[in-house]
């Protein structure tokens, strides 16, 4: 199957065990290896990779320190060499963080069920005990079958306990529903572990197998292994708040239903009162109205007009009713950029604090309903500050199921930053029941979406794996720096992209072929829509750039209910250009003009049943 043999590859003297060290990234296993070796150890780079492997005698035998992993399997270097050391284990000592029981279980439970002997250490106990998590030792025992180890590594505590139980390292409780898929294929490989792989679909092991490919079902395994664990931990783990720190408390209230969603949506208000209040009306009327159109335009125009007539071709694509040097700059700079500022302020707040990943362990039931986990509201969160970034992160997903949903769900229902702060901006002074109108269709276009695409997309979504920081007050430096950086790399993207924006609409303009365009969508804007025939050119806009086009309707003379439909349509229209290009590159271009021209038939569909009910 194409493993490298440990014994040629480290120096292992003969009849000596190896005993591995195994778990998750960052949960000790370094310390652990340091404190029980307390010798000289050495190093030896993983042939075929750049992974480096640590190894040492522990009395006559020898310990090997693995890589962190998440589960055997060979997705990457880490795991590849984590795999192959495990799988020649002679017994494993699996260092689990107290904390995160029901995470770090799913590899324990694996190594298990692939026959290999162990014992498990419950590191960060004192933690534990911090946060309000009561952990029965003895149940957790009989349901493993295996020796657990309470230890604290840092401290040295457990030490003695592990180097006296090594020798008692036995087979735990395999789960029988694996066991009983094992039977018809353990004749065809020399362990459980590579039956086990290849049941999961290990691409390295299934090399050269001739067995039928129905045999395989790691979509079945992995749920079988994370109902266990989800019953273990119901069964072995306590939360006790009493006597524990405000932050820790309200760290683990946050997780639950109540309080946690109350919070969120509290947050939410914060947020829309910040940027959607004082930053949408109160800053950038100074500096829209008071700085760029008080001051900058009419220099800029005055500055023109010195070489060339305003009402010339070059004069008019300058310092014109779409000029290049004004309305781009007037827009950038006295709408845009405070509100993108603003809204990543407050991402930034929500980062530093540990509350975000508390985000995405609340919404993950809801989001699992739409075929994916937490995880994903971390790109659904950025797309909210730039949709081309967020895209991009998908890759953080776990199943490409799941980056086509997340993509799709950002193309249509997500707008970004800038536009967000212009919708605020328009809606706002409409009222709260508008406003609320308006999050409700979002909302049920986004939910929507979502199920539909769990519906008809084949798999379903991967288990949620993620670490939850301590709460803690906010760094100051931290947050500013990274607002500084992302308004700054919005506008670095931003300049140019509203620069040919500006340029094309003007020549459009001069040219009659913008009157041609509005004429041509009458019939959908007018009829359908209910808008002023101007409302085309913002759509148009928005293919250039989604907050440019909703920049468009700012200008626009409509009574509320236009401004309602209009905002809904230009929030579900088509991603902008950057957009649109990366969704491509990402999804390629199959899926990416589904995504396009799905958006564009959802935001007209969908803004005109609204208009026909309200206008």
């Amino acid at each position: 199957m194409g493993l490298i043999e440990v014994t040629k590859t480290f120096k292992i003297p003969e009849g000596a065990k190896k005993i591995v060290l195994a778990g998750n990234p960052n949960v000790g296993k370094s310390v652990f290896f340091n404190n029980l070796t307390n010798r000289y150890v050495e190093v030896s780079n993983f042939p075929g990779t750049t992974v480096d492997i640590t190894y040492s005698a522990l009395g006559n035998d020898v310990l090997i320190d693995t890589p962190g992993i998440y589960g055997v399997s060979s997705f990457n270097d880490e795991e590849k060499v984590a795999r192959d050391v495990i799988l020649q284990a002679d017994a494993v000592i699996n260092i689990i963080n107290a904390v995160h029981l029901e995470r770090d279980l799913f590899l324990t439970c694996q190594i298990i069920d692939m026959g290999i002997p162990m014992i498990a250490v419950l590191n960060m106990m004192d933690e534990a005990e911090e946060q309000g998590v009561r952990i029965d030792i003895k149940a957790l025992e009989k349901h493993l079958g295996v020796p657990i180890i309470p230890a604290v590594a840092v401290k040295g505590k457990g030490v003695a306990e592990i180097l006296a139980s090594v020798d008692k390292a036995k087979v735990g409780k395999k789960n029988r529903e694996i066991v009983e898929l094992l039977k018809p294929i353990l004749q065809f490989f020399p362990t459980t572990g590579e039956a086990l792989l290849y049941l999961e679909e290990d691409s390295t092991v299934i090399v050269n197998r001739p067995l039928p490919e129905t045999s395989r079902n790691q979509e079945k395994i992995y749920m079988q292994r994370r109902l266990r664990v989800n019953e273990i931990v119901k069964d072995v783990v306590k939360e006790d708040l009493q006597g524990t720190s405000f932050t820790v408390r309200l760290g683990q209230l946050m997780l639950r239903t109540f309080p946690g969603v109350p919070i969120l949506l509290l947050s939410f208000v914060l947020m829309y009162y910040f940027v959607g209040v004082f930053i949408a009306q109160v800053v950038v009327e100074f500096t829209e109205e008071v700085v760029m159109d008080g001051c900058y335009s009419p220099f800029i125009e005055s500055l023109v007009e010195r070489f060339v007539s305003l009402s010339s071709i070059p004069g008019y694509i300058l310092a014109g009713e779409y000029g290049i040097l004004t309305m781009t700059a007037v827009y950038l700079l006295g709408l845009l950029m405070p509100l993108v500022a603003g809204f990543y302020f407050s991402l930034a707040v929500m980062e530093d604090s540990g509350y975000l990943p508390r985000v995405a362990a609340l919404t993950d039931r809801v989001l699992v309903k739409m075929g994916l986990n937490g995880r994903a509201i971390i790109p659904i969160i950025l797309g909210l500050g730039c949709v081309t970034m967020a895209t991009i992160t998908t890759r953080v997903l776990g199943s490409k199921r799941e980056r086509i949903i997340t993509t799709a769900l950002l193309g249509v229902a997500i707008p970004c930053s800038a536009q967000l702060g212009v919708i605020f901006g328009m809606v706002s002074p409409l009222g709260i029941g508008y406003l609320s109108l308006y999050l409700a269709v979002i909302v049920l276009v986004f939910a929507g979406l979502g199920v539909l695409l769990e519906k008809i997309l084949p798999g379903r979504s991967t288990d949620l794996l993620l670490d939850l920081p301590r709460l803690r007050t906010p760094r100051i430096k931290n947050v500013f720096k990274k607002t500084f950086n992302r308004t700054i790399h919005f506008m670095k993207e931003a300049i140019p992209l509203f620069a040919v924006g500006s340029l094309l609409i003007s020549l459009l303009n001069l040219s009659g072929l913008l009157l041609s365009i509005q004429n041509f969508l009458r019939p959908l804007v007018n009829g359908w829509l209910k808008l002023p025939s101007e409302a085309s050119t913002a759509f148009i806009m928005g293919i250039v750039r989604r907050d440019f086009g909703a920049a468009g309707l700012y200008s626009l003379e409509m009574n509320p209910g236009q401004i309602l439909v209009s905002l809904i349509a230009i929030t579900l229209f088509v991603p902008c250009l950057a957009s649109i290009l990366i969704i491509f590159k990402e999804r390629g271009a199959k899926d990416g003009l589904l995504i396009w021209f799905g958006s564009f038939i959802i935001a007209f569909l969908v803004s005109g049943i609204l208009a026909q009910i309200i206008i």
